[in-house]
């Protein structure tokens, strides 16, 4: 009810009208909402294509574990050669060009394979040499829709906008390994790859309906490249939590990238899974993440932001272990391949819950701590130390699997992605609760 005056003769003040409770529903939301319905598009088409291109390298010209070891570095290497430069460049461009030219280059790119097949000239170098491409362009794409959701959304808003945003991405972690799977065992991978070239561009429509209008970068502020990415780099560098978030978050990747470049292989040669049965196992797994999500707003609140990323990681270790026990399970007959479509995606749902808590949790900590004008070469400069370590542990995972083979190089995977929690989990983030989180 509105205040009323004493003066009967006034009018009723009416009280301001309340602030909608939901991103989605405030006046703010409308490019939101844009924004996350392209993102969700391109979030299903980098799932799908994402299975269905190593799936084309196995199942149609037979990769070996260090192809495929080297099929998964060229995806990756972007972040280690390009990284830092990114973020200076992401910063100096308008971030929705870049979000839409992202897309279309990827849509590109990936249209080449169904068309090399069809043509009877698919090799595995043009394999890799596409992978290395739609990777230049996811880092940019990345970088860029990291560093726009601030100026879409208040800074109190971010968590929520995050969080809706890795909703889409835990959907199409659910939905794209399925779809793709299948796709590839009913049409083949060569036109599964199709579908999700036609999904990015599809996805460049949608975010061109953003109206925000950015401003433009202060040309007297502009400074060297060199100067610029040094900056971002330093600023990482400078905050202690921050390093310690880098550090966990590299080292797991260096590990989990070597398991990443050889699941697929793994799971086709060792378990004798069909297409179908590696997409439906992936996407079940992914309901992890969905899970997570919708989670993940009321465990911070419960938990904090900084004990949130310090724990989250710990059931992921753990729920690891039944990738390379299922081999030896099924070499014995005690486990079928239905059996082990099960054990792949218990595993993959309890990392995804890990995974998406951390994510979300750590990267609204960066958000909230990087001033707006520092943000593309912050995130960039995270990306390049905690992804650049993806295309060197996918390297070494494949020529590990060929000297030892696919299952000891799993567990070595999984202790090194063991390592990488200690930095958090021994670190004041800790300590921390929803009313003492590290102020950035």
């Amino acid at each position: 009810m509105g205040l009323v005056s004493t003066d009967p003769t006034s009018a009723p003040v009416p009280e301001p009208s309340p602030e909608p409770s939901s991103l989605l529903r405030a006046p703010e939301g409308r490019d939101f909402r844009r924004l996350w319905a392209g993102d969700s598009v391109s979030q299903g088409a980098t799932q799908v294509g994402d299975l269905v291109v190593p799936l084309l390298a196995v199942t149609v010209l037979a990769a070996s574990p260090l192809q495929m070891g080297v099929l998964s570095a060229a995806q990756s290497a972007a972040f280690l050669l390009l990284g830092l430069a990114a973020g200076a460049w992401v910063d100096r461009w308008s971030k929705r060009r870049v979000l839409l030219l992202g897309n279309l280059v990827r849509a590109v790119a990936l249209a080449v394979l169904p068309l090399a097949w069809w043509a009877g000239v698919l090799s595995l170098p043009l394999v890799v040499a596409v992978a290395f491409v739609v990777g230049v362009a996811t880092l940019f794409f990345d970088v860029a829709y990291q560093s726009y959701l601030p100026s879409l959304v208040r800074s109190e808003r971010l968590g929520e906008g995050n969080s809706l945003l890795q909703i889409s991405a835990s959907v199409a972690q659910v939905g794209g390994p399925a779809v793709g799977g299948w796709l590839a065992r009913l049409v083949g991978a060569p036109l599964a790859v199709a579908v999700s070239a036609v999904a990015f561009a599809a996805s460049s429509g949608l975010l061109s309906r953003i109206s925000h209008v950015e401003p433009p970068p202060d040309p007297a502020a502009r400074r060297s490249l060199r100067a610029e990415v040094a900056e971002g780099l330093s600023f990482v560098v400078r905050q202690p939590l921050l390093r310690r978030i880098v550090a966990t978050t590299s080292i797991s990747n260096l590990g989990g990238s070597a398991t990443g470049a050889l699941l697929v292989l793994y799971a086709v040669r060792e378990l004798g899974l069909s297409e179908g049965q590696v997409g439906t196992a992936l996407g079940i797994g992914a309901a992890g993440a969905l899970a997570g999500a919708l989670s993940v707003q009321a465990i911070v609140r419960r938990l904090g932001e900084g004990r949130t990323i310090a724990l989250a990681l710990l059931p992921g270790l753990v729920a690891g272990a039944l990738v390379p026990l299922a081999a030896p399970l099924v070499a014995t007959g005690a486990l079928d391949d239905d059996g082990a479509v099960v054990v792949l995606a218990a595993s993959g749902a309890v990392l995804g819950v890990s995974i998406v808590l951390y994510n979300v949790a750590q990267v609204t900590y960066r958000q909230r701590l990087t001033p707006a004008p520092l943000l593309g070469r912050m995130n960039a400069s995270v990306r390049f130390l905690v992804w650049g370590t993806m295309p060197i542990g996918a390297l070494l995972g494949g020529v590990l699997a060929e000297r030892i083979g696919l299952v000891p190089t799993l567990w070595v995977a999984l202790a090194v992605e063991a390592l990488g929690v200690l930095p958090v989990l021994f670190s004041p983030l800790v300590r921390s609760g929803p009313s003492t989180d590290p102020t950035p």
